[in-house]
């Protein structure tokens, strides 16, 4: 969840996911970049999702988690984790219960998500994790 939105993501993308840990701000960064972490001897880049979709940056609370992914990006993968409000719950999503990303207009990115869930009464955008982070992924391995 990001704002009390409902948002999804492939599980064989998904690492783990873990609570909020202390993160190690670095300078000059983008705004969406919180900083890295050490996650069982392995320095990871930890990303903001809600900045990164341009939503206004939310308060930490109990139930913010961190989910590691591996992004495809044009340099190969890259193991990240990204800031969320929450994690609910894993959930199969048959294929007829997918409709394809709105058409929101040229000014509007939606390559990001790849498609539109419809789950009971809630509709859960089904994102495309590599769309949504391979760009910082390539800048942050180069």
């Amino acid at each position: 969840m990001l704002a009390h939105e409902h948002y999804g993501m492939p599980i064989l993308k998904v690492q783990e996911i873990i609570g909020l840990q202390d993160i190690t701000p670095v300078p000059r960064m983008p705004n969406e970049v919180r900083g890295v972490l050490n996650l069982r001897g392995r320095v990871i880049p930890i990303l903001d999702l809600r900045s990164r979709f341009g939503l206004e940056r939310g308060e930490d609370t109990k139930r913010t988690c961190i989910v590691v992914v591996q992004v495809t990006g044009t340099a190969g993968p890259v193991i990240m984790g990204v800031v969320v409000d929450q994690v609910s719950e894993v959930q199969d999503i048959p294929p007829e219960q997918v409709e394809p990303a709105p058409a929101l207009g040229a000014s509007v990115d939606t390559a990001f998500i790849a498609g539109v869930g419809k789950v009971g009464k809630r509709v859960v955008m089904l994102l495309d994790i590599d769309r949504a982070l391979g760009s910082v992924a390539a800048s942050l391995a180069a």
